[in-house]
């Protein structure tokens, strides 16, 4: 056992990459007669576990993981000095998409029946295809969920920060002429999208007066962005085990979520259609209020209104 066996120096447990069947066979080599069920229990005792993978170690280029950290202290230092001066932060991101109808949804619910669904889940036999855009303001613990049945694009994306601002910014912040932005590097929001970009400004920075920051995570750091492990996960514990028969039943689980710390949630339909491969041009970028950051201008940048330039 010794050569394949590894362990943790801390904690004191120990693995090993040969199977019960394996050590089995091995032992009666050495006319020790000992079965697979056995070898499980005596591994146990020996302080063994069965393990998984654990994804823990971050990619990417050595040029991206050497600014991790900087980014990370970038972002502390930005919402340090928005909460500060009692400033918005919000986290934003397109939570996964979700079949609508009768199909299967993870997790298990207390019944006295199990609930029959689906057997396949086939797109064609969803009524809508559902996009959840949350904001999440992590002082407030409050969360708001836009709910899509178009696509997932860059204007929804900045549609949504928009309608936020109007239902829950401005009432809950009404003296703030700021907005921090906490978002991934990718998808709808991602730090490379123009037209992301370009809709904060139409449809938030200029209407509303706002000088709107936004501070990227890394790639492959979305677990660190506020809004997965504190309004995500929560949504999904809630409606786990449930099939998202309508869209107004996965509307009513998104309302009905809450933590004993204070979580409270709202959610929105949001009917317009988002076709998708819409880019600004070139000259309207030109015009963009864009003002890159000295720290990480990629990831860090601010757009103010044209009164404020």
């Amino acid at each position: 056992m010794l050569p394949a066996t590894a362990g943790d120096p801390i904690t004191g447990l120990k693995w090993t990459r040969k199977t019960t069947a394996k050590v089995s066979d091995e032992l009666r080599k050495l006319d020790i007669e000992v079965g697979s069920r056995t070898v499980a229990r005596l591994l146990d005792d020996l302080d063994y576990r069965l393990r998984v993978n654990h994804k823990k170690l971050s990619g990417g280029s050595t040029r991206t993981r050497s600014q991790r950290n900087q980014q990370f202290l970038y972002i502390e230092k930005m919402r340090r000095s928005f909460a500060k001066r009692g400033l918005p932060v919000i986290s934003v991101d397109t939570k996964k998409k979700e079949l609508i109808g009768c199909f299967k949804n993870q997790g298990a619910a207390w019944a006295q029946v199990a609930t029959p669904v689906n057997d396949h889940d086939f797109r064609s036999d969803a009524s809508h295809i559902a996009s959840p855009y949350g904001v999440f303001d992590p002082v407030a613990n409050r969360g708001h969920v836009f709910v899509g049945t178009s696509h997932d694009t860059p204007a929804f994306a900045a549609d949504c920060v928009s309608r936020w601002w109007k239902t829950d910014g401005r009432s809950h912040y009404p003296q703030a002429d700021k907005l921090l932005i906490l978002a991934d590097t990718g998808g709808s929001n991602g730090s490379r999208c123009r037209a992301w970009k370009h809709g904060l400004m139409t449809r938030l920075s200029e209407p509303k007066g706002l000088e709107v920051t936004v501070c990227h995570y890394p790639p492959g750091a979305s677990k660190w962005n506020p809004i997965e492990h504190r309004l995500f996960s929560q949504i999904s514990r809630n409606w786990a085990g449930e099939p998202l028969v309508t869209l107004e039943t996965m509307l009513n689980f998104i309302r009905t979520t809450r933590t004993e710390t204070g979580l409270r949630v709202r959610a929105t339909l949001m009917k317009g259609d988002y076709p998708k491969g819409l880019k600004p041009t070139a000259a309207e970028m030109a015009t963009l209020p864009l003002l890159p950051h000295n720290t990480l201008p990629e990831w860090n940048y601010t757009i103010a209104p044209s009164q404020k330039m």
